[in-house]
Order: C-alpha cells, then structure tokens, then sequence
C-alpha cells in the first residue's frame, strides 16, 4: 500500500510535466533528496540497534517535507524503520499530503510562482 503513494505521486508528477511543463530536473530534486532520506533513516537504523547517537524525528519528517518522502517511504519498507510508531506514521503522512499539495499548486498555472 505505501508503494502505492509513490506510484501516484510519479503519475501526477509526468502529468505536471505533459501538462504544465514543469522540468524534469524537479525529478532530480525529488531523487537526491529521496536518497539523502533513505540514507539518514539507514544510518537512524543503524543507530537504534547500536545504541549511537539517533537522529531526531522531526529531522526525518522535514527531510521528508522537503521532497525526501519516497526515499522514506523505501527506507521505512525495506528496513522496517519507523513504519509501526503510530505517532510517527500520522506526521509523516500529513508531510507527504503537504509535499504533494504544494507541489500540484506551485507547478499549477494558478501558482504566484508561476504568473507571467
């Protein structure tokens, strides 16, 4: 099921570049910051089993803000990290919902950002 949120933002985002002509590099700003996220939640992983030094939840949910999201919803996947800290689930969801919205209005032709 989260694999699903991914798969749906990919379709809205080649809909935003047919559509509205939002260049591809967005994708690679979306891609570094997905794997700058699912390294810091390996290294958060790594960290709680080896009782080091963690980093802090609000940290992961701004990286994931900040277009990190996919590659967090990977690491928690794949390495079963924060995926069953319910608190934890229902901020990181609202931040994908704010990411998502954001980024539909501010690639939309109704965006201030995107007024002749």
């Amino acid at each position: 099921m989260p694999y699903l949120s991914i798969l749906m933002f990919a379709a809205v985002f080649g809909g935003a570049v047919l559509a509205w002509d939002i260049p591809l590099s967005l994708g690679v700003l979306y891609l570094v910051a997905s794997c700058a996220c699912f390294a810091l939640y390996a290294m958060d992983k790594a960290a709680a089993r080896s009782g080091g030094y963690r980093t802090p939840e609000r940290t992961l949910l701004l990286l994931g803000l900040g277009c990190g999201w996919p590659g967090a919803v990977l690491a928690q996947q794949w390495l079963r990290h924060k995926s069953s800290k319910r608190p934890f689930q229902v901020a990181f969801w609202v931040t994908v919902a704010c990411n998502a919205a954001a980024f539909v209005y501010l690639c939309s032709p109704l965006s201030f950002m995107r007024m002749p």
